[in-house]
């Protein structure tokens, strides 16, 4: 370790985590580009991910320096049906394949960012899906809400980061009803065997109503697997369709299903 390193303390990652930081690729395919001898860390071959690196380090890539990308930051309404990974082994069509065909109308002749979707939402979800490079950002806005003491002791609870969903409900909770998702409750567990998970919604409110079915509009400040699913199901009923609107303080605004917009963080 360089004395200037040690001088300002700071703490070194593992060389697939630095590349990935870059931008240059995701950290499971830098890990496999590291494994396969193809990185060069101040001039040597290294081959565990695990290797400490400094942000600052020279990393070569089959010869070829990793520098920092330009950061991006993009919007998209995610259409049902389409599924939040890179790749789908039954063959579905994902966010990426969607980005990549959207980034190429958008950008003609440049060639397509190495970008991730910021958390996810299920095949039968849609609306607001917002995509980077920048990992800082991203996994500041996946931050969980927190509680902390305040001056007089009393519990303080964070809101940051909330996420607003449109949903279209079979039935119509009551009042009642909805007053339970904001206080929360235990939902059973999606697998056999493991524990029960306590949910809750920061708000809960009836939209609109028709004769067999509504729409809601649900605030969540957490990330838990099919929350709104399996709350509103805890309380039976069945949900018709789920459409994220806001993430922290990102809107989906007037896209088109499919469509991406650039957005500039906040």
């Amino acid at each position: 370790m360089s004395a200037n390193h040690q001088n300002n303390r700071i703490k070194p990652h593992g060389v697939a985590r630095v590349i990935s930081k870059r931008g240059f690729c995701s950290r499971s395919v830098a890990e496999n580009l590291v494994r396969e001898g193809r990185v060069s860390l101040r001039g040597k071959i290294v081959r565990d991910p695990e290797t400490p690196t400094f942000e600052s380090d020279e990393i070569l890539v089959d010869g070829a320096p990793v520098t920092a990308s330009e950061f991006v930051y993009f919007a998209m309404n995610k259409p049902r049906g389409i599924v939040t990974t890179a790749s789908d082994e039954k063959g579905r069509k994902t966010v990426m394949d969607l980005f990549r065909e959207q980034y190429s109308k958008m950008f003609p002749g440049r060639p397509v960012p190495h970008i991730s979707p910021v958390g996810r939402l299920d095949a039968a979800s849609e609306g607001l899906l917002l995509f980077t490079n920048d990992t800082k950002w991203a996994d500041t806005l996946l931050s969980q809400t927190c509680c902390h003491s305040g001056a007089a002791g009393d519990r303080i609870h964070k809101q940051s980061h909330l996420k607003i969903y449109c949903v279209q409900v079979k039935g119509l909770p009551t009042a009642e009803e909805l007053g339970q998702m904001e206080a929360g409750f235990n939902v059973p567990p999606r697998v056999f065997g493991e524990s029960e998970e306590f949910m809750h919604a920061e708000r809960a409110v009836l939209h609109s109503e028709g004769e067999k079915n509504c729409w809601l509009e649900i605030t969540l400040s957490e990330g838990k697997n099919r929350e709104i699913r399996r709350m509103l199901a805890h309380l039976g009923y069945e949900v018709m369709r789920l459409m994220r609107i806001q993430f922290d303080k990102y809107t989906l605004g007037n896209l088109k299903p499919g469509e991406i917009r650039e957005i500039k963080p906040r």
